[in-house]
């Protein structure tokens, strides 16, 4: 039963930052992050207001409160770059991403805020990371969470994987309903 949760609380497994980030794999986590919105909307479009309020899976969020939040985490994580390439390893502010989605606006906000936010965030960091030299890639960002520090380029790993992440509970919420 607990195997089964993990599973579906973390399907394609936690985020692991490679030794080695090819200039191939830096390429496809640029990729992932900008076709995010297109897949993600592609994916909901049709979507019921009873299927936008079903928990991906038990105790889990709705599939309104994933897509606000995937927003909401893209929008500090476009901040976090920008901190990291201007400044000189800045500690960054965290947040209660749990309290965030019992918010008026992940539960009862219209979809397509946060998708139309996505795409034009989207495209705004793609462009950003497209641009970015080695010496920028290698600048980081201090994470208040055990005074961790993050590098813009395993940052993009993160985020392209949370964007996939998330999109992966909510297709598999599609195909166990049958939807």
């Amino acid at each position: 039963m607990e195997e089964n949760i993990k599973q579906l609380q973390y399907p394609i497994g936690h985020f692991k930052f490679p030794k080695i980030v090819s200039d191939e794999l830096l390429e496809e986590w640029i990729t992932q992050l900008e076709n995010l919105p297109s897949d993600l909307t592609e994916l909901v479009k049709d979507f019921s207001e009873e299927q936008l309020s079903t928990p991906y899976r038990n105790g889990g969020w709705t599939v309104k409160q994933l897509i606000h939040h995937i927003a909401d985490s893209h929008h500090h994580s476009y901040t976090r770059f920008k901190w990291a390439l201007t400044e000189d390893k800045p500690l960054i502010k965290a947040y209660e991403e749990k309290d965030w989605s019992r918010l008026l606006d992940a539960n009862t906000a219209p979809i397509n805020l946060s998708l139309s936010y996505l795409s034009a965030l989207h495209a705004k960091i793609v462009y950003l990371l497209k641009g970015l030299s080695s010496e920028d890639l290698s600048k980081s960002y201090m994470h208040p969470e055990g005074n961790v520090e993050v590098s813009v380029l395993e940052n993009i790993g993160k985020y392209a994987w949370h964007g996939k992440h998330h999109y992966t509970h909510i297709k598999a919420l599609v195909e166990r309903k049958g939807w």
